[in-house]
């Protein structure tokens, strides 16, 4: 009998996209040791990846670091425009083979899964117009018969670490400016997701890209992987995760002082007040909250609800959650795929857990379904405090937590009550108090009417321990970039 995911993989239109081989120094590299990437809406094998060890990733850090000196040097900023602009190409010629690959590694729905290929796609085109824009200025000196200016120029390797939740975009929203600005990249792609950073990386070569320019090591080695933070050839880190790893990263990184950027973790406020227009603060929260099943950074992850208006605005999201449909990614009536592991599902079930036995309700869901797979049915609570576990822990799943609040300080101040300050949302229509509570979130996104804050020319990034620097935006550029100053003078 053939199963769902060798089905799937027989109608890609092109097979040899679906690669599970790391791509160190130019080449294809296939080794007796691997791992096993599962299926997550049926919890079996999806297929075998090669797992690279400390060797595999010095090779590959050597390799890129040669690789990268003439590789700026022989392009120019124009050039490599062209070059991503022909990846951008491929990659939208391409949308839904890889979108079914995201699909069967991740488990989102396939119109989720084929809207981030074509979000990750913007990102390359998005720094292929910026790879022109490498601006230095001319600063006038102070000193008689001498000119001063400054010239941007490429850090050198970058060491690229990314989540499983978005396979692809988080490749294509670091790797993207990486060479733009004339850099290499070495790339450890999540183990629970690897299939779409590696069909990419075709497209990538296909497009012309000098082979060495990007090299990928898939790898389940944590020691291996410990190199991309302690190798002197490596001169930038820029790591999408946890705070925890991203925390043990940027103390590594020290030792060799590499420039560090780090999107970590969040626990996203979502404030609806009494003035908003309920109807859209409701879709807001259906996009924001369950999305990925809710395994997104910035979704909403604490929803406070003026108490005024606190009943009508759970019933018309449990409506709306009643018609979410569970199920494999690629079922054309799936609105609500699996999780991406066991331990993803038994997280929420204990903040479920901990929170009806502290006197929350469940208003729909609370339960994971008698089914193969990773799946959690997609929950509402009401009557949640401070007190519960969900109040200031990342969910990460399927769980929307409705928190009362009566004035407009106290929604601020339960909103800034966290360590965390990725993202944060709010719904009303006065103006007033638009500019007033969207300078008062301790966050660096704020979305306000809506829960769509990401797009690659928007400025993405946290404060507090949700990480410092930025990715997409005009901003991506100098992340990859140092400013050297050139001083002329006796002329």
């Amino acid at each position: 009998m053939v199963s769902y995911q060798e089905q799937a993989l027989s109608n890609l239109q092109d097979p040899s996209l679906f690669i599970g081989d790391a791509f160190i120094d130019g080449k294809w590299v296939s080794k007796n040791k691997k791992f096993v990437v599962t299926e997550p809406s049926t919890g079996t094998s999806l297929g075998q990846v090669t797992d690279c060890d400390l060797e595999d990733f010095k090779n590959a850090i050597l390799s890129a670091k040669n690789a990268q000196k003439s590789y700026f040097q022989d392009t120019t900023g124009a050039s490599r425009g062209a070059l991503l602009r022909k990846w951008y190409d491929l990659i939208m010629e391409n949308k839904t083979d890889i979108a079914t690959i995201l699909c069967l590694e991740n488990g989102k729905t396939f119109a989720e899964a084929l809207g981030e290929v074509v979000y990750a796609a913007g990102f390359i085109s998005w720094f292929a117009e910026e790879a022109t824009r490498a601006y230095g200025v001319t600063i006038p000196s102070s000193t008689p018969r001498t000119t001063l200016l400054t010239i941007r120029e490429p850090v050198g390797v970058c060491a690229i670490i990314t989540p499983w939740n978005f396979p692809a975009a988080m490749i294509t929203r670091k790797v993207g400016p990486a060479l733009a600005a004339g850099n290499t990249v070495v790339i450890k792609p999540p183990s629970e997701t690897p299939y779409t950073c590696l069909a990419l990386t075709k497209l990538a070569v296909e497009a012309g890209l000098p082979p060495a320019v990007i090299q990928v090591c898939p790898t389940k080695n944590r020691e291996a992987a410990t190199e991309l933070a302690t190798n002197p050839m490596v001169h930038k880190i820029s790591f999408t995760g946890s705070t925890a790893v991203g925390e043990m990263l940027a103390k590594l990184a020290t030792g060799t002082l590499k420039k560090v950027s780090l999107e970590l973790g969040g626990n996203a406020p979502f404030i609806v007040f009494d003035d908003a227009d309920i109807d859209l603060a409701v879709e807001g929260a259906m996009f924001c909250k369950f999305r990925c099943s809710g395994q997104t950074c910035v979704c909403a992850n604490r929803i406070y609800v003026q108490k005024g208006i606190a009943k009508q605005f759970t019933a018309k999201l449990v409506e709306k959650v009643a018609a979410l449909h569970v199920g494999p990614g690629l079922d054309a009536s799936t609105t609500q795929g699996p999780l991406v592991n066991r331990a993803a599902v038994e997280k929420v079930a204990s903040h479920v857990q901990d929170a009806v036995s502290k006197g929350a309700r469940i208003e729909i869901g609370g339960k994971t379904p008698d089914a193969a797979g990773f799946f959690h049915m997609p929950t509402v609570l009401s009557g949640v405090t401070p007190s519960m576990i969900v109040s200031h822990e990342e969910t990460f799943g399927p769980l929307a937590p409705v928190i009362e609040f009566e004035t407009e300080d106290e929604a601020i101040r339960l909103a800034n009550d966290t360590e965390f300050g990725l993202a944060g949302y709010f719904f009303s229509r006065d103006v007033s108090r638009v500019l007033r509570v969207g300078q008062s979130l301790q966050v660096g996104i704020v979305g306000v009417n809506t829960g769509k804050v990401s797009a690659p020319e928007a400025p993405f990034g946290g404060v507090k321990e949700s990480g410092y620097g930025k990715e997409g935006s005009l901003y991506g550029l100098e992340e990859y970039q140092v400013i050297k100053s050139i001083t002329i003078g006796n002329w």
